[in-house]
């Protein structure tokens, strides 16, 4: 910004000033730091990833014995009519009685073909693939992050840049104006100049409608109040020391969708593990201890108790359940070959966004080196053109190509920069190294 007047940089300065007197500085680490914490995406997750983790911890139920209890309270109201054989009636009308129940059973697998040891596996399959599934999210939640913040931080670059081209606009005008009151300019001159101006105060206007804008998307993703105001920071840096051959074997080892995809076959397996012992023998210990109680006013019997024990072990085999296992167990080979084909498939995706990012993220470098030498050549062309036309050597047609010329160039700087920078996060996100 070499080329502001100095007036204009005091100007920015207080601006700049108030404006960090009310508003404290964000910074990356702060904005990830507080999206981790309130991310809806990852909340959403990490409740999941909970309740996998809950089925698990309560899986040794399956071990038990399970014990029920039952009772129950019965009133009747009866009219009796009995005649016996040495002759004796007994009629008797609302004669009351009353039963009650009362037990305790007892049911214990022994042994279910070992089914319930696949199925304790398959749950501590299902918890690691929830915390791998919070591991993504928050990969991804992280990578948004970083890719919505420094936009931000593009839009304020793109802001300066208007900024240092009004100033260029203002000392064209006072300039033209000069010219044109000493007799030695034209009106036009002046008026193109004072054009130009005007448009860059309204795309300085417009350009501050952006940065809240993305203020406020990078507001929602981090779960925070749409309107909460901060400074970010003034650059973008970038790394330029990434190895594609690295990445790549790092990535295809450790990217979390390949893990997910990876512990979803190892599912698969378990769950057909399941099926293939569901088709043994089962055996059970059962047990039960009963109470009975009849109570009646009429009726040979008056007073009715009986209680006791039993108990026993019973073993069933499933002979033939209409094919069903059959069906399950086709089912889960499908499932596992639907799969491997998803990690196939994961692995291709993997590998083509790899190489697509790093083509960017090398021609971004290339951009970046090739557009900080331009911006030299810009300025330094601005400055020539600028005392060249007060001293009406050349036109201002002339001053403002050469101004256009250092706009484009700082927008393809600021672009470059910002490109890269989402390269290089892709290519992070994919490795799985955004997050340990």
């Amino acid at each position: 910004m070499k080329l502001l007047p100095v007036y204009f940089l005091c100007v920015l300065f207080i601006c700049d000033f108030f404006q960090s007197e009310a508003q404290e500085l964000m910074t990356l680490d702060d904005a990830i730091t507080i999206g981790l914490k309130n991310n809806y995406n990852i909340l959403m997750a990490k409740n999941q990833e909970e309740a996998a983790a809950v089925d698990y911890h309560y899986a040794f139920g399956a071990f038990l014995p399970v014990l029920s209890g039952t009772a129950s309270k019965t009133w009747y109201t009866e009219s009796v009519s009995q005649k016996y054989s040495n002759g004796n009636k007994v009629e008797r009308n609302g004669a009351k009685s009353s039963q009650t129940s009362l037990s305790a059973n007892l049911n214990w697998t022994l042994f279910d073909g070992l089914k319930v040891f696949a199925t304790k596996d398959k749950l501590k399959a299902i918890e690691e693939a929830g915390t791998l599934t919070v591991k993504n999210q928050v990969v991804t939640t992280i990578a948004q992050i970083i890719q919505s913040y420094y936009n931000i931080v593009q839009q304020k670059e793109q802001l300066a840049s208007i900024a240092e081209q009004m100033s260029i606009s203002e000392e064209r005008v006072k300039i033209a104006g000069n010219e044109f009151n000493s007799g030695l300019g034209s009106k036009i001159d002046l008026l193109q100049a004072q054009v130009d101006l005007n448009s860059q105060k309204a795309s300085y206007l417009q350009q501050q409608t952006l940065i809240e804008e993305s203020k406020a998307s990078l507001n929602r993703l981090i779960a925070v109040p749409v309107d909460n105001d901060y400074l970010v920071t003034d650059s973008i840096p970038v790394d330029t020391t990434l190895n594609y051959a690295s990445i790549k074997q790092a990535a295809l080892a450790d990217n979390p969708g390949l893990l997910l995809a990876r512990k979803n076959i190892d599912i698969s397996r378990l769950a057909l593990k399941e099926v293939q012992r569901s088709r043994l023998p089962t055996v059970s210990f059962n047990s039960s201890y009963a109470f009975n109680s009849t109570n009646s006013e009429a009726g040979f019997f008056l007073l009715n108790q009986n209680r006791g024990l039993n108990y026993g072990v019973s073993a069933s085999i499933p002979v033939f359940q209409g094919f069903l296992h059959n069906q399950q167990a086709k089912n889960a080979q499908l499932n596992i070959a639907y799969n491997q084909l998803s990690l196939r498939n994961q692995q291709s995706l993997v590998s083509e966004e790899l190489r697509n990012a790093y083509k960017s993220y090398e021609y971004y470098i290339k951009a970046i080196r090739l557009a900080e030498e331009n911006l030299t050549v810009a300025e330094e062309n601005v400055k020539v053109n600028l005392a060249a036309f007060q001293q009406g050597q050349v036109s201002s047609l002339e001053v403002k190509q050469a101004q256009q010329s250092l706009a484009e160039t700082r927008f393809t700087l600021i672009s470059a920069q910002y490109n890269a920078k989402l390269a290089e996060t892709n290519l992070l996100m994919l490795k799985g190294d955004l997050v340990k």
